[in-house]
């Protein structure tokens, strides 16, 4: 068993399984849409400096936000693709079930927001 550990917010979180790389055709959705966020980002950003009208920076933003909520539903398939499959085939069904709970806290696009996130 391989802990790895990865970024989360202010402290770390600890990926207690490790799978086979990703696909490829996920890989390259998932950059091609996180590239795209970026160059939304950077609009972003020099909107805020050219002080352009509020709502306009909010479609914007909510524009950045979809593009992620999508690579997180790519990394989410990926996931479900090749390392659940994989726990499942090595019958560690109750291992896998209790880690894609966890990775499901940051899918709100799938399971809807946190209570966290709505204060």
């Amino acid at each position: 068993m391989t802990v790895v550990p990865t970024p989360r917010g202010v402290g770390y979180s600890t990926a207690v399984l490790q799978c086979r790389p990703m696909k490829d055709e996920h890989k390259k959705a998932a950059l091609n849409r996180l590239k795209t966020a970026r160059g939304h980002v950077n609009a972003v950003i020099q909107m805020i400096e050219a002080e352009r009208y509020c709502t306009d920076v909010m479609k914007q933003v909510s524009a950045v936000q979809g593009s992620l909520e999508k690579v997180n539903r790519i990394l989410l398939n990926n996931h479900v693709e090749t390392c659940v499959m994989e726990a499942v085939q090595e019958d560690r069904v109750e291992q896998i079930v209790d880690e894609l709970m966890e990775t499901l806290r940051y899918t709100p696009g799938i399971t809807g927001p946190t209570e966290e996130a709505l204060l």
